[in-house]
C-alpha cells in the first residue's frame, strides 16, 4: 500500500502483507535491501543514510516470516521460490527496475531474483555466494561443517527454546560476531516480536525438495559484486571462489579483512561504498524513448 506521501509502506503477495521501510529521495534510483537471519529491515539502518546522500531511494522489507502479516505456518511456504516471488512482487510495486542488495539469507534470495528477473539492474550480494557455488562448497570444503546449525534448525521447537535470553542461540550469535546492541535487537525484534518461528522456516524448508532452489536457470547476467568477510564463521572461502563461474556479467569481489558475518552493522561505510561502486558502474536509469510512429507509405 502506497501512503499519501508516495511511500510504499506495505505490499501484498500470495495472500500475505509485508511491511516496508521506504526512504530517501522518491525520484532516486530504487535500491531494494534484503535482510538475513535473524534480523529485520533495521539491520540496514546504518547503510541507508549513506545511499540517500548519493540520491538513492531505499526499500527494505521485513520478509516472509518476519512481517506479522506474512507468517505462514507450513514449512513448504518458505521454499526459496516463494521467497523470491515475494521480492519480485515488491519490485513490481516499485514499478521500475531496481538495484538489489541482500545479506545472508537475503543474499541467497537476491541471487535467485537476479537470475530470473528482468527488473534487476545490479546485484550486491553480502556474505553469501551464489547458491550453486555454496552447494558445491558444502560437498568439497569445510562449509558442510561450518553449516552445522542448519541441521539443528530442522528440529521442531528446540531452536525456539534455545533462544531464551542468555541461552545457547544468543551464545552462538555472539561467537559469530554479534555485539551487545545487535543481540538486544535480536531479542526485541525477532524473539519478542514473534518472528523467530517464521525466520526458522527458511531453514526448515531447505530439505523439502521440489526443485525450486534456482528455478529458471542459475546464471546471473547483471553486473554483480560479492562482499565477503574473512572473519565469517558461517561462510567458508570455497563458495566465494566458485561464484564467478555463475556470473556472466561484470563481477567484483570485495573481501573485508577482520570483519565478522554481520557486515551491514559492523562495517556500514565499507559496505555502502561497495554498493555505490556497483550502482555507479551501471549508471543512472534512462527512460525508454517513445516509439516513433511509422510513416505512411506515401511519405517514404
Amino acid at each position: 500500500m502506497t501512503g499519501q506521501n508516495g511511500r510504499i509502506e506495505t505490499y501484498t503477495h500470495d495472500g500475505l502483507t509485508f511491511d516496508v521501510r521506504d526512504s530517501g529521495p522518491l525520484d532516486g534510483d530504487p535500491v531494494v535491501l534484503l535482510h538475513g537471519f535473524p534480523e529485520r529491515a533495521s539491520c540496514w539502518d546504518a547503510v541507508v543514510p549513506l545511499l540517500h546522500e548519493q540520491g538513492l531511494r531505499t526499500l527494505a522489507p521485513d520478509q516472509r516470516g518476519y512481517s506479522p502479516g506474512a507468517r505462514p505456518r507450513r514449512r513448504r511456504d518458505y521454499r526459496t521460490g516463494h521467497l523470491a516471488a515475494d521480492v519480485q512482487a515488491l519490485i513490481d510495486a516499485v514499478g521500475r527496475p531496481v538495484h538489489l542488495v541482500g545479506h545472508d539469507w537475503g543474499a541467497a534470495v537476491a541471487w535467485l531474483v537476479a537470475a530470473r528477473s528482468r527488473d534487476v539492474r545490479s546485484l550486491t550480494a553480502v556474505s553469501v555466494p551464489h547458491p550453486v557455488a555454496f552447494q558445491k562448497a558444502m560437498l568439497s570444503s569445510r562449509q558442510g561443517l561450518d553449516s552445522w546449525y542448519m541441521y539443528l534448525f530442522q528440529l521442531p521447537l528446540l531452536p525456539e527454546a534455545l533462544a531464551r535470553p542468555g541461552g545457547p542461540l544468543e551464545t552462538f550469535l555472539r561467537r559469530g560476531g554479534m555485539d551487545d546492541a545487535a543481540l538486544a535487537r535480536f531479542r526485541r525484534e525477532i524473539v519478542e516480536y514473534g518472528a523467530l518461528p517464521g525466520a526458522l522456516g527458511w531453514y526448515r524448508a531447505q530439505f523439502l525438495g521440489g526443485g525450486d532452489a534456482m528455478p529458471g536457470g542459475v546464471t546471473v547476467r547483471v553486473p554483480t559484486t560479492l562482499v565477503w568477510s574473512d572473519g565469517d564463521v558461517a561462510i567458508a572461502r570455497k563458495g566465494v571462489d566458485l561464484t564467478p563461474q555463475f556470473v556472466h556479467a561484470p563481477y567484483a569481489l570485495e573481501v573485508l579483512e577482520g570483519v565478522s558475518h554481520w557486515i551491514p552493522t559492523e562495517e556500514p561505510e565499507r559496505l555502502a561504498a561497495a554498493v555505490l561502486a556497483r550502482i555507479r558502474s551501471v549508471g543512472p536509469e534512462t527512460p525508454e524513448a517513445p516509439e516513433t510512429p511509422e510513416a505512411p507509405e506515401a511519405d517514404r
